[in-house]
C-alpha cells in the first residue's frame, strides 16, 4: 500500500462480518484457525521462534482478539491496526524446519495466516448456527478480501473469488501444510497453561482447571478443523469425539440466538452495532 493511497474501507455496518464476528461463537473458531495458521512450515517457524504464545497465552490471545475484532468494527482505527500489525511483523524472520529462508511479511505466508480464517470459520458455522447460503458465502468472502487489503494483502496474492479460493487452498494443503512442533505443542491435551493473570482464585484453582482447558482446546483445535485440513496435518479424530462435538453444537446453536444482544457480542463488537443503525 503506498503512503499517498486513501485507507481501504472496513467491512461494512449490517455485513456479514459484523453479524458474526464479533458474535462470542466466533471464540471457539480461534484454537482451529491458529493451528491451521502454524502448519505451514515459515509460519509455525515464525510462532516457535518469536511469539510469546507460551510465556503469555492470555495476554497474546487478548491482543489478537481486539486486533481482529478492530479489523471489523474499529472504523478509521482498522487501517491503523493493520499498519501496526505490520510493523510489528517486520524484523520476524528467520529459517523454517524445511531449511528455507522466512519472513513473516512475505506476501504468500502473510496471505496464508488470512486466508485460513476463511474455511474454519465456514467449518465453525456449520456447527453452531445456520450454514451460510451460496450467495452469503460470497458476499462473506468478499468482505474477508476487505479485511485483508486492511492488513495490507494485495489483491494480486489472494484469490478474488471463492471459486478461486478453494484449489489455492488444496495446493496449501498438498504442498505446505503438514505437521510441525508448534502444532504438537497446540493439540497436546497435556499441554501446560499458565494461570490467568489477576485472579487469586483462578491462580489456587488452576492446577484443576488447566488440565481441563488444554483438553477443550484441543477437542475444539482438532474438531473445528476441515477433515481435508485436519487430514493434511495428520491429527486424528474419531467417530466418537465427533458424535459429541455434534452434540455440544446443538447446545451452542439454540442457546446463543436467544441471548440478549449485551450477553452475545463482545464488547467493542456490541458498542459498535448498538452506535450503526444499519449494523443489525
Amino acid at each position: 500500500m503506498k503512503q499517498h493511497d486513501p485507507d481501504p474501507p472496513p467491512p461494512p455496518p449490517g455485513g456479514i462480518l459484523w453479524d458474526t464476528a464479533g458474535d462470542i461463537r466466533s471464540l471457539l473458531a480461534l484454537p482451529a484457525a491458529f493451528v491451521l495458521q502454524v502448519a505451514h512450515p515459515a509460519v509455525g517457524a515464525g510462532v516457535d521462534d518469536h511469539s510469546v504464545f507460551r510465556t503469555d497465552p492470555w495476554g497474546r490471545g487478548e491482543r489478537s482478539l481486539t486486533s481482529v475484532l478492530l479489523w471489523v468494527y474499529g472504523g478509521e482505527a482498522a487501517a491503523e491496526e493493520g499498519r501496526r500489525l505490520r510493523r510489528v511483523h517486520r524484523d520476524i524472520r528467520g529459517t523454517d524446519p524445511r531449511g528455507r529462508q522466512y519472513h513473516a511479511l512475505t506476501p504468500a505466508h502473510y496471505a496464508w495466516v488470512h486466508a485460513t480464517g476463511f474455511p474454519v470459520s465456514r467449518r465453525a458455522r456449520s456447527y453452531f448456527a445456520r450454514p451460510f447460503t451460496p450467495e452469503e458465502d460470497e458476499r462473506f468472502y468478499a468482505e474477508w478480501l476487505m479485511v485483508g487489503r486492511i492488513l495490507g494483502i494485495h489483491d494480486r496474492d489472494m484469490p478474488q473469488t471463492v471459486e478461486e479460493f478453494w484449489p489455492y487452498y488444496a495446493k496449501m494443503l498438498a504442498r505446505e501444510i503438514g505437521p510441525n512442533a508448534v502444532v504438537a505443542e497446540l493439540t497436546d491435551a497435556h499441554r501446560a497453561i499458565p494461570a490467568p493473570p489477576g485472579s487469586r482464585v483462578l491462580r489456587l484453582l488452576w492446577p484443576l482447571l488447566g488440565p481441563v482447558l488444554a483438553r477443550v482446546l484441543r477437542f475444539l483445535s482438532i474438531g473445528l478443523l476441515p477433515p481435508e485440513a485436519r487430514a493434511a496435518i495428520g491429527l486424528p479424530w474419531s467417530a466418537r469425539q465427533e458424535r459429541r462435538l455434534r452434540r455440544w453444537a446443538v447446545l451452542v446453536r439454540w442457546a446463543v440466538p436467544r441471548l440478549p444482544e449485551r450477553l452475545r457480542y463482545l464488547p467493542m463488537a456490541r458498542r459498535a452495532r448498538a452506535a450503526s443503525p444499519g449494523a443489525r
